[in-house]
């Protein structure tokens, strides 16, 4: 197994048990216990967990969003082709206010070396494009949530409504047709609202996972999307119902 499979195996485990042993993670995974000991110390360093001896304890509840640096290390080729197939949606010259988060920074970095307009939502996403030779870069107020380094807050929503984009590419915690699309933290939602009422066109990138899932805090309903990419192993009963509401979806 993957190292980063098993991490998230690990995490999935501890979350679920509460508290679980090294003993169990290592039959479990078919890793060895020492194996399973520096898992454990890697999840703890990022915040997944605190260890005992012995074992771990979850610090995340059911509802939360596991860390930035877990999630960037997860399907990283998915990611990669989704990120590929919005660039090709997106012309030369056009301006783009780009959301946080691990899938919309693969898209950053795919549009490095075009010729665009591009505010970045999240530090991550500035930091990929500073050096982009044809990128206009703006940069919005905001108060960076630590370890995500999205940009939020009051200052952030007024520098989205002073601007009009073309297009706006938002990720998700989760979207479905009936639920519409959704975000764990409240302050992040609002922000990805501000987004997608400055735009003139909203593309929702996603991996196919999040499909199946709503999280807590309501940010659009799917008929507010223009286009959604994802991957090839998106429910069929799902992206047909999001295609009814009339949403583009195109699969990688």
């Amino acid at each position: 197994m993957a190292s980063t499979d098993r991490l998230r195996q690990i995490t999935e485990a501890v979350r679920e048990a509460g508290r679980i042993g090294v003993a169990e993670l290592a039959a479990l995974t078919g890793a060895s216990e020492m194996t399973i000991r520096r898992d454990l110390e890697v999840l703890a360093d990022q915040g997944v967990l605190e260890r005992y001896r012995g074992g771990a304890r979850s610090l995340l509840l059911r509802g939360e969003e596991p860390p930035f640096a877990l999630r960037a290390q997860e399907g990283t080729d998915v990611k990669q082709r989704i990120a590929a197939e919005v660039a090709d949606l997106i012309a030369d010259g056009e301006s783009v206010v780009l959301d946080s988060g691990t899938t919309c920074l693969e898209v950053a970095r795919a549009l490095e070396h075009r010729r665009l307009t591009v505010a970045p939502l999240s530090l991550h996403a500035v930091n990929a494009l500073s050096g982009a030779p044809n990128v206009t870069l703006l940069v919005p107020g905001g108060q960076p949530r630590p370890g995500e380094l999205a940009l939020t807050g009051p200052l952030t929503q007024a520098s989205l409504a002073a601007l009009r984009f073309d297009t706006a590419v938002i990720g998700c915690c989760g979207l479905t047709a009936a639920n519409g699309l959704t975000a764990y933290d409240l302050d992040d939602a609002a922000v990805k609202r501000a987004a997608i009422a400055s735009a003139r066109r909203v593309i929702a990138v996603t991996e196919s996972a999040k499909l199946s899932r709503t999280a807590l805090a309501f940010v659009a309903p799917a008929s507010a999307l223009h286009a959604l990419v994802t991957d090839e192993a998106a429910p069929e009963d799902e992206t047909g119902a999001i295609t009814a509401a009339g949403v583009t979806v195109r699969k990688v």
